[in-house]
């Protein structure tokens, strides 16, 4: 799969740094919410991605991180549909990657490539 990366390591770690943050506070304020539980889970689950595709980033370069992001947002069943408080961790992790996705501009037709590619839950 091909794609164009104009950001530099710098910059995507620092927007992966501001998600991160986000994430926080939304683990934070979970208690708050109807559902405390998978409202935590989920943004823990985001928390947790953000921190290995900036270890990425870091370690390995832009297009390296795009390419890890790609292969695990691939590897995640296929959960839209589901009611709300069911597979937080799941969800967590594509709203996480389809965040970092957006932040880095990558090419919907990628993504939707990306997004076939997936399996249903079993």
């Amino acid at each position: 799969m091909e794609f164009k990366i104009t950001l530099t390591t710098e910059e995507i770690v620092r927007g992966l740094k501001h998600y991160r943050r986000i994430a926080k506070q939304d683990v934070l304020r979970a208690p708050e919410t109807p559902n405390p539980e998978a409202f935590r889970r989920h943004a823990e689950a985001r928390r947790e991605v953000y921190a290995k595709l900036a270890e990425v980033a870091e370690a390995e370069g832009p297009e390296a991180v795009v390419q890890y992001a790609l292969e695990l947002y691939k590897s995640l069943p296929f959960v839209t549909g589901t009611p709300e408080d069911q597979y937080p961790e799941i969800k967590g992790q594509e709203n996480a990657l389809e965040n970092f996705f957006l932040m880095i501009g990558l090419d919907p037709k990628t993504r939707r490539e990306a997004r076939k590619a997936r399996k249903p839950l079993q």
